[in-house]
């Protein structure tokens, strides 16, 4: 098994990717801490993993990164692995027509993908340096280096991921600890497909229409599931990629080339 006897801590382990990865990090052996901001949904997920652990807490809350960072230091000595999946969702509302709610949950939402990141890094990475290895994996998104309108707020935070890995893959390199980023597309899930169904409406079309014609545009002619991504995270947190850092691994079936 991949993280045979490691320690994996994940940040917004709830419904989705979180809780995807959470299981399959899990079956590749890891022992596995699970963080959200809601308690039914860390529980949850914690519920459906063997041995996990859950931990309620809002990555954007200095506070509660520490506390996570001492609960997984006096269980398990610290932790192997530190993936980042907390994202906010986007409200899609083009700057111009923010108002002065829309412009408190850009900040908010950039507070959780970039400042979130950078808290569980500085409080969870200690421990990996103090052991001489480690691997965060920071998962962005095809937003971080391509803007859509509507979508500043989840592109800032996402880009601002991508470049603080890059500092700390070089910041933490000479102790043994990588950082990388995986950046999905488009995930197959009800949301995607429910995307896709208000537009075929707006456009007077069928929802099949609307998919065969997104999916065409995609090399591989299909939208990446979160298992694809979930092992592209695993990967890069298995000794199988101990000389990769720094790095970005794209998963999004061919959606967009970088």
């Amino acid at each position: 098994m991949l993280l045979r006897d490691k320690v994996a801590v994940i940040t917004g382990a709830g419904p989705g990717l979180g809780r995807t990865l959470a299981r399959l990090m899990a079956a590749e052996g890891a022992r596995v801490v699970v963080a959200a901001r809601t308690a039914a949904t860390v529980e949850r997920t914690a519920a459906e993993v063997p041995g996990a652990r859950a931990v309620v807490a809002d990555v954007s809350r200095h506070d509660d990164v520490e506390r996570l960072a001492d609960l997984v230091a006096e269980r398990f000595g610290g932790a192997d692995v530190l993936v980042n999946a907390a994202f906010p969702g986007s409200h899609r509302r083009n700057v111009l027509d923010m108002t002065e709610a829309d412009l408190a949950a850009w900040r908010a939402a950039v507070d959780i993908a970039a400042y979130g990141t950078l808290l569980a890094c500085r409080f969870i990475a200690p421990h990996m340096v103090a052991r001489g290895s480690g691997a965060i994996v920071n998962v962005t998104s095809m937003s971080s280096r391509a803007g859509y309108a509507g979508r500043s707020d989840y592109a800032a935070g996402k880009a601002a991921v991508h470049l603080l890995s890059h500092c700390l893959a070089d910041e933490l390199g000479p102790y043994g600890v990588r950082v990388n980023c995986v950046a999905p597309g488009w995930i197959a899930s009800e949301v995607l497909d429910d995307w896709m169904r208000a537009r075929a409406a707006a456009e007077g079309a069928t929802f099949e229409e609307i998919r065969a014609r997104d999916v065409s545009a995609m090399a591989l002619r299909r939208i990446a599931t979160e298992e694809d991504v979930a092992r592209a995270v695993i990967y890069l947190a298995s000794d199988q990629a101990r000389s990769v850092t720094g790095a970005t691994l794209d998963v999004n079936a061919g959606q967009h080339f970088s």
